[in-house]
């Protein structure tokens, strides 16, 4: 086995994206980063180095255990990179975050019966 992949493979074998063309893709749009530079998809990845991965709005720093030489199982995936400790401490307050902003939001009893529908309708068309 080689020292140094492509991102975008290591990427796609390390199970971040589904498809090695959507990893292609982040590299290029600039969501992912290698020691906090962007670079192009076919950039060396070796072990030791550093990803920062953005996804939705979940931001990931990655370091990289080991390089893969086919994309296997999840379990296996996961031995090849370790998260670190400050995105898991962002994570969880983002996890945080979400969960209060859930509780804050208003939540219905029930489907609306026939009358209220109704009701919902006429008022978003105006005829309130």
């Amino acid at each position: 086995m080689e020292d140094r992949h492509r991102l975008d493979k290591w990427l796609w074998c390390a199970r971040f994206y589904k498809s090695r063309a959507l990893a292609t893709d982040a590299v290029q749009g600039g969501k992912v980063k290698l020691n906090d530079e962007r670079v192009k998809p076919a950039h060396a990845v070796r072990i030791g180095d550093r990803l920062t991965i953005t996804r939705e709005q979940q931001v990931l720093e990655v370091d990289v255990l080991a390089l893969l030489e086919r994309r296997g199982p999840a379990s296996l995936a996961q031995s090849a990179y370790a998260q670190t400790a400050r995105s898991i401490e962002r994570a969880i307050r983002n996890r945080e975050q979400h969960q209060l902003a859930a509780l804050s939001r208003p939540r219905p009893e029930g489907r609306p019966d026939k009358r209220e529908r109704r009701a919902m309708e006429r008022l978003l068309r105006g005829q309130g």
